[in-house]
C-alpha cells in the first residue's frame, strides 16, 4: 500500500477531464466507493446507481506518482431533462484534498462542460459542510435537504461565472503542492 505524506515544495502535474479511458473510468468507480462507502458509510458495498448509466464521469489525475497516474478526485454530471444539470458524486481522496485546488477544478469542469451542451440550469446535492466551497465558485442554496441521513443543501451554479468546455476529455492540466509517497 502506498502512503503518502506532506513534503513542502513538491509540485504534482493533475490532468483535469472526463474519464474516457477504461483505467479512468475504474479509478473514479474506486475513488468513489472508498469516500462514500468505505470513509462516510453512506452506501453499503457499492454507490453505484441508475444515474451511472447516464452520467459523464470527470476526473483529476495526478500525472506523476511513483506507480503512474493516479485518479485523485472525480465527479459525475447528467442531464435530467433538456438544459437541466446535476453535478454528484464529487469526491477527493483523502490524502489528496490538502491539494485544495482538485474539488473547485472539477467543479468548474463539471459546470463549464454542461454550458457547452446547453445547460441552463445545473444543481447539486451538497454535503452541507462542503456548500462554503460552493457558495465561493458562484453556488446559491436553493433549499436545506437530508440524504442518506446527512445534512444536505441543493444548490444551483451561477452559470454566468462558467467558461463553456466543448473538449472535456482534453481538458486541462494544472499544478499545485501535493503530497508525495514517503521514502521518495
Amino acid at each position: 500500500m502506498t502512503h503518502l505524506t506532506s513534503q513542502t515544495g513538491f509540485v504534482q502535474s493533475f490532468r483535469i477531464c472526463e474519464a474516457s479511458a477504461p483505467w479512468m473510468q475504474a479509478g473514479a468507480s474506486a475513488l468513489r466507493k472508498q469516500v462514500f462507502v468505505q470513509e462516510q458509510a453512506l452506501f453499503a458495498g457499492h454507490d453505484r446507481d441508475a444515474i451511472d448509466d447516464l452520467a459523464i464521469p470527470l476526473v483529476a489525475i495526478a500525472e506523476n506518482t511513483a506507480n503512474g497516474p493516479l485518479v485523485v478526485g472525480t465527479v459525475r454530471i447528467h442531464e435530467e431533462t433538456p438544459g437541466i444539470w446535476w453535478g454528484s458524486r464529487l469526491a477527493v481522496a483523502p490524502q489528496w484534498r490538502r491539494v485544495g485546488k482538485l474539488g473547485s477544478e472539477l467543479i468548474k469542469l463539471a459546470v463549464g462542460t454542461a454550458r457547452a451542451r446547453g445547460a441552463v440550469e445545473f444543481h447539486a446535492h451538497v454535503q452541507k459542510q462542503n456548500a462554503v466551497l460552493f457558495r465561493r465558485l458562484h453556488w446559491v442554496v436553493a433549499a436545506e435537504i437530508d440524504l442518506h441521513g446527512r445534512p444536505h443543501v441543493h444548490m444551483l451554479a451561477g452559470l454566468e461565472h462558467y467558461t463553456p468546455i466543448d473538449d472535456p476529455v482534453a481538458g486541462w492540466q494544472i499544478s499545485a503542492p501535493s503530497p508525495v509517497e514517503a521514502g521518495t
